[in-house]
């Protein structure tokens, strides 16, 4: 049997109504707890304001919180000739309950009912995004101490420029992404607002108590105007693909990096047998695919921005349908960011470092720049300095002087990890994942 939460009576055409749902309720498989939490909230309000009763609460309640569980355990699923999760699981009650299950829908729409469960479900995937990125982050940290007195030559335009260090290079990484967990959290700041109550887009003639709604999931705000909550989808998850893809770029060079420095031109790194695939004819293959996949991969997540962007782009307020298909790129591309930072942390953590890069004579002119403002520094005019040493490298003269000594912040003898991290720790301590677990766990105890 048919189930729609609109349906007056009329059959809509089979291909129509094939084409219109589209990938809907595979999507809102993702979705299930969300509409169960956002169900919950809704009807405890709606129970303050009267439109339910103080005994048929707890009977709602009850019920929700085993579909809740269902949902949990992967047993949730939304059946053949039902529209959506929403219609889903309020089949669920009203198979249960009668006609108390039809009571939930006062005052709210499909409009912002999915509103409501994006915002959760996208809370949800940022907090399990910024917990791969922070290990990430703490994985190259670690590796960036361990190794930062092994030198390796910095390259710009791909020539050999100048020395640098495993430690700059792994600190590197963790400050690019420390960088891409402040996007992350202003990202988290936008989805962490309550657009329940603003129904298809223009509010409820019921006396809604939203500040309640707002409170008992866990939100920071909500967000106030009722046109502006409609026209939030899209923008909402817009935001947050730029803040993926923002850490899918750092991800995505880091790979490229990986590549490079392990093939045998290189041999900076060695990535353990067990990260790397064979060749079908050629014996002696070792690849890389982890960070060459991890490489596509990323590339795609951004242009994840762009590919909102063109469905969002100059729809006037309002609901579209358009609006549906943003889910179809949008939500699974947390599962692929996370499987590749999974992969990443992985890999980095197994990688071994070449000791002995700079023994390699090709290697001696990135000494060169030391040796300028070594003479530089006994008193010689920079530009005589460099011109002595930019012919002695000419003649094949330059003699290298491998003993280095940087001392200023953020170079090879004062990497500053300290302070990469406390840039970190503090970005992550200004996410209000804390008060959205305690409204969870008071919404379900």
């Amino acid at each position: 049997m048919a189930q729609k939460l609109w349906d007056k009576g009329k059959a809509t055409d089979a291909e129509i109504e094939k084409f219109t749902v589209g990938r809907d309720r595979e999507m809102d498989l993702y979705l299930a707890k969300s509409d169960v939490m956002g169900s919950m909230a809704h009807i405890t309000m709606l129970e303050s304001i009267g439109l339910i009763g103080k005994d048929e609460l707890p009977v709602l309640l009850a019920e929700l919180k085993k579909i809740y569980k269902q949902a949990e355990e992967g047993k949730f699923v939304i059946e053949e000739g039902i529209e959506d999760v929403h219609s889903q699981v309020e089949l669920m009650l009203t198979r249960q309950l009668g006609d108390l299950g039809k009571k939930i829908h006062s005052g709210r729409s499909r409009n912002d009912q999915v509103l409501l469960d994006m915002k959760l479900w996208t809370r949800d995937m940022i907090q399990e995004v910024s917990e791969s990125v922070k290990e990430l982050f703490d994985t190259l940290i670690e590796q960036s101490e361990k190794y930062k007195n092994v030198l390796l030559p910095g390259y710009t335009h791909l020539q050999i420029a100048m020395p640098s260090s495993f430690g700059l290079w792994f600190g590197a990484y963790a400050e690019s992404f420390a960088d891409d967990m402040e996007l992350l959290l202003s990202a988290w700041k936008i989805t962490n607002r309550n657009p329940l109550g603003s129904a298809a887009g223009y509010g409820s003639s019921f006396p809604l108590n939203r500040q309640m709604t707002t409170d008992l999931l866990g939100f920071d705000s909500m967000d106030y105007n009722v046109v502006y909550a409609q026209m939030g989808r899209g923008k909402m998850e817009k935001i947050v693909a730029f803040a993926l893809s923002s850490i899918a770029a750092t991800l995505s060079k880091l790979a490229f990096d990986a590549c490079m420095f392990t093939s045998q031109n290189f041999g900076f790194l060695k990535l353990p047998d067990e990260c790397t695939t064979g060749s079908s004819i050629m014996p002696h293959k070792k690849n890389p695919d982890v960070f060459e996949l991890t490489r596509a991969k990323c590339n795609k997540i951004q242009s994840l921005p762009s590919q909102i962007m063109m469905i969002v782009n100059n729809l006037p307020s309002g609901y579209f349908r358009d609006l549906q298909i943003i889910k179809e790129i949008f939500m699974p591309s947390f599962a692929e960011l996370l499987d590749c930072l999974k992969m990443a942390i992985h890999t980095i953590k197994g990688v071994k470092v070449n000791e002995h890069i700079l023994d390699d004579p090709k290697y001696d002119f990135i000494f060169s720049v030391e040796e300028v403002n070594r003479l530089a520094l006994e008193g010689m005019p920079f530009r005589d300095a460099y011109k002595k040493v930019g012919l002695e490298c000419e003649a094949g003269e330059f003699k290298p002087n491998k003993n280095i000594h940087h001392t200023h912040e953020g170079s090879i003898g004062n990497l500053r990890n300290d302070g990469i991290v406390a840039l970190m720790n503090k970005t992550i301590s200004e996410f209000s994942f804390d008060k959205v677990a305690a409204a969870k766990t008071s919404l379900l105890k």
